[in-house]
């Protein structure tokens, strides 16, 4: 077994998050391999005749470039992506008969990637809210939380309402859902006369966490499963709380286009032959799996 796997190979219990067992069994230098999967013909059918793809013969897919393990980041040759995220990808576009072409982007990137044409769909760990599918289709494949987590040995111990976050310097990415709910729970707590939030801004993970191991942030809200991994494979963070949804995940597309629903059968076809679980799995992500894709579900109304 290889090192970094070793170090993920500890008891690990946190309610709603990651199972220990899935990261007992984790292992990085196999995961590079990839998953095959067969053509879906039921998919493919479901492809609109006048759609057309950005590389004919491939699905391009916009994919984060910031290294946030398990969801996604560079293998060994430090080239390639890999991660739940690359392998789910990977098997959508084999069910529809197509290549992969995965063009690294920023999360600020993706909206406008999008609409302007430059690939056919983005995967960024993307939730579905009301506000989002005014503008975009939306096709589920995951389910996650966000969670708060801070240095192991802060005496901060639990952030997990509105009046926990009140004056702590948290950081959290520009435009994204964890930004939506702590900006809520933010003006909730300013019209009840505690202390405002300090934002902390920063969009790369390295420079994150050297805020957060640093004393210069007292916790950092993201996606659980990135957290997770962090308290797993290091123990120099911890997880102190959550936040108030458990949200959709979703293959994003162009509002309109039909190709939702090309992706959704995809999904479900990797849901009924094992692939999906089995992606999941190899990444310890197996407490976010879906029972079925779900095209344009309720999402986040913020409150």
């Amino acid at each position: 077994m290889n090192l970094l796997a070793k170090l993920l190979c500890f008891t690990l219990f946190l309610p709603l998050t990651l199972y220990a067992d899935d990261f007992k069994r984790v292992d990085i230098v196999k995961n590079e391999q990839p998953l095959t999967t067969p053509i879906n013909p039921k998919a493919v059918a479901k492809i609109p005749a006048d759609f057309h793809f950005i590389t004919p013969g491939y699905l391009t897919i916009a994919i984060s470039t910031t290294h946030s393990p398990p969801l996604y980041f560079l293998g060994s040759d430090n080239k390639s992506l890999i991660g739940s995220d690359p392998d789910i990808a990977s098997l959508i576009a084999q069910s529809l008969g197509l290549k992969l072409r995965i063009i690294p982007a920023a999360w600020e990137d993706w909206p406008l990637g999008i609409t302007s044409g430059r690939y056919d769909a983005a995967m960024f760990n993307i939730a579905v809210t009301e506000e989002r599918k005014k503008k975009f289709d939306f096709a589920t494949y995951r389910s996650s939380r966000q969670s708060f987590s801070a240095r192991a040995d802060s005496s901060l111990t639990s952030i997990n309402s509105p009046e926990e976050a009140a004056g702590k310097r948290i950081i959290v990415q520009s435009g994204t859902n964890q930004e939506r709910i702590l900006l809520s729970w933010d003006e909730k707590n300013r019209a009840k006369g505690l202390k405002p939030v300090d934002f902390i801004y920063l969009s790369d993970e390295a420079s994150s966490m050297l805020y957060l191991l640093s004393g210069r942030a007292d916790a950092m809200f993201g996606p659980d499963s990135s957290a997770s991994w962090k308290v797993a494979l290091n123990g120099k963070t911890k997880i102190i709380g959550y936040g108030p949804y458990r949200t959709p995940v979703a293959v994003t597309s162009k509002k309109g286009n039909g190709l939702d629903i090309a992706l959704q059968e995809a999904i479900n076809g990797l849901i009924q032959n094992g692939k999906y679980r089995e992606a999941l799995k190899r990444w310890g992500q197996s407490s976010e799996a879906v029972s079925a894709s779900e095209v344009n579900p309720p999402g986040i109304i913020y409150q």
